[in-house]
């Protein structure tokens, strides 16, 4: 397989609820246009952000089916689809079923309950799950922080090289920027190093990344792009201040409680995708009337996303 090396910022989608906490999966395709209207060329839908882990078997294909159906013919958006990971047969079950309704490609993070004991059972597992779809890129999720497992991609990429031929890349949710760039470098290039780190993401720029991943690329995409540009005309201190600017923001993410203030955010610029499941926890009435209060000061309105027309 040609490893396609992907560009721009693909989001990571929230996965649409009605007031009673049920799948809204209605809302996708007028999400998709929304994403697609702010220069977004791609999704990878049902990871952390798309509360992948608090759905069942059977929503993450409602989800997927919705996003392939409303993405159908559009190969300039590619939509990615996060399997899962403690639970090797459901993640065959989804990869399966994701080749049979067309998406692009899938990807898998390591089991967080039985971890693997090192990083070649890692790369077993990922040889195991991508032989069910030989024909789709198959990426692995390297998000430490959740998972508890941090072996280093460098030593992954080793231990699957010339072993999975659908192996395209890593989607990189850490800050071990001497692993990121020795990934990037290894066999010149080959794999497809996608950045998952919002908030210094100017600094994976600096290593050469090309594509990124990112929750808050749902709704401040315009204010990444503004800093990528800022980046390739050398303008190293306006793309500082770009980088500040996410960082402000992303800030309110932990004043408010994680990752559920992400759907605040979302809803300031009119995609109500409704609210967390538990265990997350979402803010009070209260807290998101003070919420708006604080993102208005950090100049949230100079850079959001703006509605699709």
């Amino acid at each position: 397989m040609t490893i396609q090396h992907l560009q721009g910022l693909i989001a990571a989608p929230f996965t649409p609820m009605d007031e009673n906490g049920q799948l809204n999966v209605s809302l996708i395709p007028s999400y998709y246009q929304f994403l697609k209207s702010n220069k977004v060329t791609g999704a990878f839908i049902c990871g952390s952000t798309g509360e992948g882990v608090s759905l069942t078997n059977a929503e993450k294909k409602e989800v997927a089916q919705a996003w392939a159906d409303c993405t159908r013919g559009d190969n300039d958006f590619k939509v990615m689809m996060f399997l899962g990971g403690t639970s090797v047969a459901d993640c065959k079950d989804l990869a399966l079923f994701s080749k049979q309704i067309g998406l692009y490609a899938i990807s898998f993070t390591a089991p967080f309950y039985f971890k693997p004991a090192n990083v070649e059972v890692l790369a077993s597992i990922c040889a195991e799950i991508a032989a069910v779809a030989p024909d789709m890129p198959f990426y692995y999720y390297h998000i430490p922080v959740l998972t508890g497992v941090g072996f280093a991609m460098y030593d992954l990429l080793q231990a699957i090289d010339g072993k999975i031929p659908n192996f395209a890349g890593v989607k990189y949710t850490h800050e071990d920027f001497m692993d990121f760039l020795s990934c990037i470098h290894f066999q010149n290039g080959k794999y497809d190093m996608l950045w998952g780190r919002d908030e210094n993401m100017l600094s994976a720029l600096v290593l050469g990344t090309k594509g990124a991943v990112g929750s808050t690329f749902n709704y401040a995409a315009p204010l990444y792009y503004d800093m990528i540009a800022a980046f390739e005309q050398n303008d190293l201190k306006k793309a500082q201040l770009l980088q500040q600017q996410s960082i402000d923001m992303i800030r309110l993410l932990g004043k408010y409680g994680g990752i559920a203030t992400g759907k605040a955010y979302l809803k300031l610029v009119g995609v109500d995708c409704g609210e967390f499941r538990l265990p997350v926890k979402n803010m009070s009435a209260a807290q998101f009337e003070s919420f708006k209060q604080d993102v208005a000061a950090v100049g949230f309105d100079n850079f959001k996303s703006k509605a699709a027309h």
